[in-house]
């Protein structure tokens, strides 16, 4: 899987933007199967602990409607915990550890498309009440190896998408020609989800 952030198109508000990606995939025959999200809400350590020495470590806690029975917990450049929903609860017991940054939450919803053996999911990217930017995630589904199918999926992903089809994503890096997992997609939200962030420091134009 590719997971993306596709700039707005000039002129066009994030919603106009993702209709115009919805009109070409359509297009191309894909149809739609539904609905999608993933979330996730930071957390950072608490100030007893950074009284160590230590810097504080970011956490991120990440949902994805696909594995509706199941938890992510990751750090930045480190390890990805697959838990099961319970995890939320552990969490808030933890608060003497892990402080939720409320005011940082973020999600992707929108629709899934189904076209042949592709899965598409054009996503709206929000922080609270207002939209902030587009993500496009891509599956080719019958292989788990992506050293195996990355041309092709590159290849689709250019036929919607064009000159914004994204390069090889980092975490397919450490995979070599091991298996993919749900944690890869959940690393490559994190990163686009902390990319769009950053971009919020400054103001954007056309996004509303």
């Amino acid at each position: 899987r590719s997971v993306s952030q596709v700039p707005v198109a000039e002129g066009k508000s994030v919603q106009q933007t993702v209709e115009l990606l919805a009109r070409r995939l359509e297009a191309l025959g894909a149809d739609k199967q539904g609905t999608f999200g993933v979330d996730c809400e930071t957390y950072h350590t608490a100030a007893a602990l950074g009284t160590q020495g230590q810097t504080g470590k970011l956490m991120y806690v990440m949902h994805n409607s696909e594995y509706p029975l199941s938890c992510f917990a990751l750090f930045e450049n480190g390890p990805c915990l697959v838990a099961d929903a319970n995890f939320d609860t552990l969490m808030v017991k933890l608060k003497g550890f892990f402080q939720n940054a409320k005011a940082n939450k973020i999600e992707s919803r929108g629709t899934r498309y189904q076209y042949c053996d592709f899965l598409v999911k054009l996503g709206t990217v929000t922080m609270g009440p207002s939209a902030r930017g587009i993500s496009v995630e891509v599956e080719y589904c019958p292989c788990v190896i992506a050293n195996d199918c990355w041309n092709l999926l590159m290849e689709f992903m250019q036929s919607f998408m064009g000159s914004h089809a994204p390069g090889i994503p980092s975490v397919f890096g450490s995979k070599h020609d091991s298996a993919y997992s749900p944690g890869d997609t959940m690393v490559q939200y994190m990163e686009l989800f902390n990319k769009i962030r950053k971009q919020q420091q400054v103001p954007v134009a056309g996004i509303r």
